[in-house]
Formats: structure tokens, sequence, C-alpha cells
């Protein structure tokens, strides 16, 4: 075979073996793209399965033998349930420093005109101490109708000088209170605490909403009730106590607290309790295992490790709409 013949053949057999390795390549190719966009998938999917499952954020307020905030807890002496089941801590912050969303109802109705100058003197006192940067409060006063006087803010001179519009009004609202103060807490951006601070005399009479209904709206918006009851007739059998037993009830439910003070004269220690509860409170966060399905009530407990009481919210709504 002569040169040209010999280079021509070579040339051939080179531009075989390159479309031959092409070929190779492309099969290996398309073989490990899928495995490895599977790979990618279940990475993602792992992604999307931890981000669909809401993180529940519990507020717990633990206190000695003493009634005093217990401090310096370690996250292996909590223990959350849901349903019964054991969850494991996610989050775990000693004396939270996530900011407050408050919202502090003052009755107004007539069994309250003798001390409402004390609850308004009481409360302006509690406004400067506890709002702090960061932190906001609304006020409400309530009679036979529910009356916001103040919106959201952090600014104390307003907030103070709004308490000066209070009137005295007629009958007493009470549930509707709670309802409205938790609907209004619940319209404000997620990743803050939410308070509500009620200070009346526990009568109930002209509501619209009904217990249950009040209840629910404070547990939907994980708002903490705090009730300060003001006992304008000290003999339970001469005042209407239905009022005062479910404030003490929905209290419990939310993890809040309700105080009862010989007068107002202890008005200022009382709000002194809460603002030093809000201010040493434990947050515990974990995601629900096995994940609840959405809009279903679902019982919570916390449990610690130590001679203390703990408060805490007793149920919670899973995300989506309860029928």
């Amino acid at each position: 075979m002569n040169a040209p013949r010999r280079l021509a053949a070579a040339v051939l057999r080179w531009s075989t073996s390159l479309l031959l390795a092409g070929a190779l390549l492309t099969v290996v190719a398309t073989t490990r793209m899928p495995v490895e966009a599977q790979q990618r998938g279940d990475q993602d999917q792992r992604g999307r399965i931890r981000s669909e499952v809401s993180l529940v954020s519990v507020l717990s307020s633990v206190l000695d033998k003493d009634g005093r905030p217990a401090l310096n807890l370690t996250p292996d002496q909590f223990e959350v349930y849901e349903e019964g089941v054991k969850q494991k801590i996610e989050i775990f912050e000693p004396e939270t420093q996530q900011p407050l969303d408050l919202t502090l109802m003052i009755d107004t109705s007539l069994s309250e005109t003798q001390d409402l100058e004390f609850e308004t003197e009481a409360a302006s006192r509690f406004i400067r101490k506890l709002v702090r940067p960061g932190d906001r409060l609304a006020l409400f006063e309530f009679a036979d109708t529910i009356t916001q006087i103040a919106p959201f803010s952090s600014d104390v001179p307003m907030l103070q000088a709004a308490l000066k519009r209070i009137v005295p009004g007629d009958g007493t609202a009470l549930y509707d209170a709670v309802y409205l103060g938790a609907q209004s807490l619940a319209r404000n951006p997620l990743g803050r605490r939410r308070v509500i601070v009620l200070v009346t005399d526990g009568g109930e009479t002209t509501s619209r909403t009904d217990f249950e209904t009040a209840r629910r709206a404070a547990l939907r918006a994980d708002a903490l009730l705090y009730t300060i009851v003001v006992r304008v007739v000290k003999v339970e059998g001469g005042r209407n106590t239905a009022g005062e037993h479910a404030l003490e009830t929905i209290a419990d439910s939310t993890g809040g607290a309700t105080y009862f003070p010989n007068g107002a004269g202890e008005l200022d220690e009382m709000f002194d309790r809460i603002d030093r509860e809000l201010r040493t409170q434990y947050r515990l966060g974990y995601y629900p295992d096995p994940h609840p399905p959405a809009g279903t009530y679902r019982t919570l407990a916390v449990r610690v490790k130590c001679e203390c009481k703990v408060r805490s919210r007793k149920a919670y709504y899973s995300g989506g709409r309860l029928d």
C-alpha cells in the first residue's frame, strides 16, 4: 500500500475511534444525569418536607417553690409533648429576647368607676416599665363595647397620654375583649411574642362572643392571657363569678396567669409580676413529629426536671383552616 493510501486509512481509523469514544461518553453522561438529578430531587424533597412542617414555638414560665422565676435552667431539663408524644427540642432560648406585641385591655364599666383612676395610673407606670425598644403595645377600653384608643406603638408618652382619654361605660363585654384583643394580635407579623393583659372586675354582661370562641381566638393567635381581677365585691356570693372562672380557664389554656389583688392599691405589684415573668420566659421550639394534619387541635405539655411550677399553653391549632 503506498503512502497516501496508508495515511487515508489511518485518518479513517482515528475518526472512527473519536466517534465511538463520543458515543460512549454520551451513554455514560445520560446514565449519570438521572442519578444525580434523583439525588438532588431527594435533597430538595427533604428540604420541602422540612419547610412544610411549621416550627411550633412554646413560651414557658417556670417558677421555683417560692414563686420566683427559675433561672439558669438547661435544655436537658425540659421535655415537650404533643398529643402525648415526646418531641425533639430544636430551639432553646432562656430569658428570650423575642420582642413583644401586647394589648392592654382596661375595663371601664360602671362597676369599675371607683377604681378607674388607680387602674389608669398603675397602667401608665406599667407601660413605662414594660415597653422597650422593639416592643409594641396597643391600648383598648371595654365596657358594653370595645374601643381601641391607641394603636400598636413603642411611643411610651403617646400611650400614656391615651390613658387619659378613657371614659366610663355601661356593661362589661368580657369575652368580646379577649376575642378582639386576640384578633388584633393575630394580624401582626409572626416572630414576636403575643400577650393580652386584661384589667377587670371579672363581670360578664354584654358580650356577643361566647366563652369558647374567645378561648379559641386566644389559642389561634398564640397569645398569652394575663388577667388582673379587681374584686369590687369581696364576698363571692355577692358577685358574678362566672367571668372570673372563665378568665382563669382561658389564661391557663394559653400559658398565662390570673391575679387577684386585694384592692387597686396592689395593681403595681400585679403589673410588676407580669413584667418580671415576660422578661424571664423560656422559649422552646420543635418540628412536630408526626406531622399533624392542617387545621387540627393539638394538645401540648411542657415538663421541667426541677422542683418548679411550669406554665405554658396547653394546645395549639396546626396550620390551616379548622372547620
